[in-house]
């Protein structure tokens, strides 16, 4: 069913608000997705704030050219069908979440991204934006690694006194007999 010129320009206006807000856009084919495995996609990319759409080529296009960052940037990426997972809150969160579910979907490929400053990445820089560790991840290492001196002073003193006490109770025990 063909959509009416006012849903096409409403198409228009939340995708043009998603693009704007996202720090990365990530595009995507899903040609032979089944439709409850992009619902469960939605879902599990929802939990991270990452919003998926799937918009007709044509009116991407139309979202580009009316954004000033977009406007010059070559669209012949946009062919086939293709999905698109925004994200406003982290940079990587689109990508991770199209990689975790293209390890069940395997028809699923990336064909690129867009950077929040109006750069265009292959899927190859997809890939390995993917692959890198997300906030929560990224916020325990720092810790670990902020933690990592301090725990080891405290065993380092902690060992001393156990050696201590040991040859306390080493004395102790030969002075009774």
């Amino acid at each position: 069913m063909a959509l009416s010129k006012d849903k096409k320009n409403q198409v228009i206006n939340d995708v043009a608000k998603l693009l704007a807000d996202s720090k990365l856009t990530v595009v995507a084919q899903y040609q032979g997705t089944s439709v409850k495995a992009m619902q469960q996609l939605r879902r599990d990319a929802g939990a991270n704030n990452t919003s998926v759409r799937v918009v007709k080529n044509r009116l991407f296009k139309k979202v580009l050219e009316g954004n000033e960052q977009y406007k010059d940037l070559d669209t012949g990426f946009l062919h086939g069908q293709l999905m698109y997972a925004f994200n406003e809150q982290d940079e990587v969160a689109p990508a991770q979440d199209l990689a975790a579910f293209a390890k069940t979907q395997t028809q699923i490929e990336f064909v690129g991204a867009l950077t929040n400053d109006g750069n265009f990445l292959d899927a190859e820089d997809v890939k390995v934006l993917a692959a890198l560790p997300n906030k929560q991840q990224l916020r325990g290492m720092a810790v670990a690694a902020i933690a990592a001196p301090v725990s080891g002073l405290v065993n380092t003193i902690a060992g001393n006194v156990r050696g201590i006490l040991n040859v306390l109770n080493a004395r102790a025990d030969s002075l009774g007999q």
